[in-house]
């Protein structure tokens, strides 16, 4: 999937965009609104918001915590051996040491993730300083030629770049999520 960006000054024209979009067999997890007016963005019936655990980079500074975790946790395994810690107290204690030494790298990474914006859309702080709002869709090549027909229709939407989007599969799990809640009593 890609994902292309467009920004705008107006709620109301991105919740047209939205609408057509959707009539158009768009489902609504592949679209979003990035916009510091979250209250303006609720009031629209079809704009939806990007999640705010989404808006930062915590899920990818928690895989390079993993990753530094991975790294780390044999070395303090390592430094035992070699020090023959593990004859005088077993292997237990630093198996286990080495267990949090993952976990700790690993939230240390999402905690510092926590703190930025998400790497996608660092491009758009100026625009949402100025109060300006960021819509994107994430699309099937097959969907490349409507999107760009619907989207010329508004003259206040503005095309901002593509980058790579949200896998399909995890798209088309949460569409079926979405429509398994509103089915639940």
């Amino acid at each position: 999937m890609k994902r292309h960006y467009f920004v705008s000054d107006s709620l109301d024209e991105l919740d047209n965009l939205e609408r057509e979009l959707e009539e158009s067999g768009f489902i609504t997890p592949q679209i979003h609104v990035l916009s510091r007016d979250d209250a303006g963005v609720a009031q629209h019936e079809h704009l939806h918001e990007v999640e705010a655990v989404m808006r930062t980079d915590v899920v990818r500074s928690m895989k390079r915590g993993a990753v530094i975790g991975i790294i780390a946790a044999p070395l303090v395994l390592l430094v035992a051996y070699l020090f023959g810690l593990p004859q005088q107290w077993t292997w237990v204690p630093f198996i286990c040491l080495s267990i949090v030494v993952l976990g700790f790298c690993t939230w240390e990474g999402g905690f510092l993730g926590i703190q930025e914006p998400h790497n996608q859309f660092r491009q758009f702080e100026q625009a949402l300083a100025e109060g300006k709002h960021v819509f994107f869709v994430d699309i099937r090549k097959n969907q490349e030629e409507t999107l760009n027909h619907i989207a010329a229709k508004f003259k206040g939407v503005v095309y901002a770049g593509e980058a790579k989007a949200t896998a399909s599969w995890f798209v088309r799990a949460h569409h079926r999520y979405q429509k398994f809640m509103q089915a639940m009593p």
